[in-house]
């Protein structure tokens, strides 16, 4: 991506703004509510994850932010627009439903999506070697869609989502399908893209890859949002556990330990009293507990998630993707 995509159209918004604004967003289809009342702010620059299971309103909500689809209620801006249609050439999609044309050649395909939102043809063939050939592609730049690997055409659904060089790009469910090197030449793209200040948005039913790549996310659950921020502010409604393992079984320390301690054979369990672990490191220090070992575990994002989106939506996550959640 490096050597091809350069700085985005047009200047940016000043410093902080968003890059989407949405307020009570609501969608029906056929009287059955859809969305039901989303708030969404994503800050220009972000990596913004909306995490949710199948079924759950994820595309809908993309679609409306796009401008595919208008609420039925609710507003929203993007890059300080009210109609996105209007700004479609700042714009890059890349939809859960993949398809190329398959007679198209991979170079001319990538050039094509982009001639869509507005770049001459000319400029995004030239672009679309590039590209291929900055991502280890170059060999099938003339090759027809119908002859490339299933991961090598949704690569090349990818370029063609960013050879217009959006400032906004919207990627719905992109790891779906993908095997794991093919996962991991993605994150470092979308990381790629963020460092150039592009703001990327995108869905997926994983948890794992929005922990590692997001700081914000959205967690959507029955059309609705419970959750929207930083991916440490939803841990931190969990307390992080405390796992003390002592030489000593009983002594004055014991009293030291809050009321919710658990032991498991030689190991105390219990979770991070508010004060802080400072004082109840005084206490066993001072009670000769002899302290052979403490750690203490921060609450992850699939535990925030249940606690946020309830048991069954996350039940529901580990169903679509029982391999992929355990990376």
């Amino acid at each position: 991506m490096d050597a091809a995509l350069g700085q985005a159209p047009t200047c940016r918004n000043a410093a902080g703004s968003l890059a989407i604004e949405a307020h009570g967003l609501v969608k029906r289809f056929d009287g059955t509510l859809a969305v039901a009342g989303i708030d969404l702010e994503v800050p220009e620059g972000a990596i913004y994850g909306v995490l949710g299971p199948n079924g759950a309103g994820k595309t809908t909500m993309l679609r409306i932010l796009l401008g595919i689809i208008d609420p039925d209620e609710g507003t929203r801006r993007v890059l300080g627009h009210e109609r996105p249609q209007d700004i479609a050439r700042l714009i890059g999609y890349l939809p859960e439903e993949r398809g190329l044309y398959p007679s198209m050649k991979a170079y001319e395909a990538i050039a094509f999506m982009g001639a869509l939102r507005g770049l001459p043809l000319k400029i995004g063939r030239e672009r679309g070697r590039e590209l291929l050939e900055n991502h280890g592609l170059g060999y099938a730049a003339d090759r027809q869609i119908r002859h490339l690997s299933k991961g090598m055409a949704q690569t090349v659904q990818l370029l063609g989502t960013l050879v217009h060089e959006p400032r906004l790009v919207v990627l719905d469910e992109p790891f779906s399908g993908l095997d794991a090197i093919n996962q991991g030449k993605l994150e470092r793209l979308i990381h790629s893209l963020a460092e150039k200040g592009t703001t990327v948005i995108f869905s997926t039913h994983v948890i794992a890859h929005a922990e590692r790549l997001c700081e914000n996310v959205a967690i959507i659950a029955g059309g609705k949002v419970p959750y929207a921020g930083s991916v440490d502010a939803a841990r931190d409604r969990i307390p992080a556990q405390v796992r003390l393992e002592t030489a000593s079984k009983d002594g004055p320390w014991r009293v030291a330990l809050p009321p919710a301690a658990r032991v498991e054979g030689n190991f105390w369990n219990f979770p991070l009293p508010e004060s802080g672990i400072e004082p109840l490191l005084r206490a066993l220090i001072e009670g000769n507990a002899g302290i052979l070992s403490l750690s203490i575990e921060r609450a992850g994002l699939h535990d925030a998630f249940v606690a946020i989106a309830g048991e069954a939506a996350a039940r529901a996550l580990e169903v679509e993707s029982p391999v992929e959640a355990r990376r």
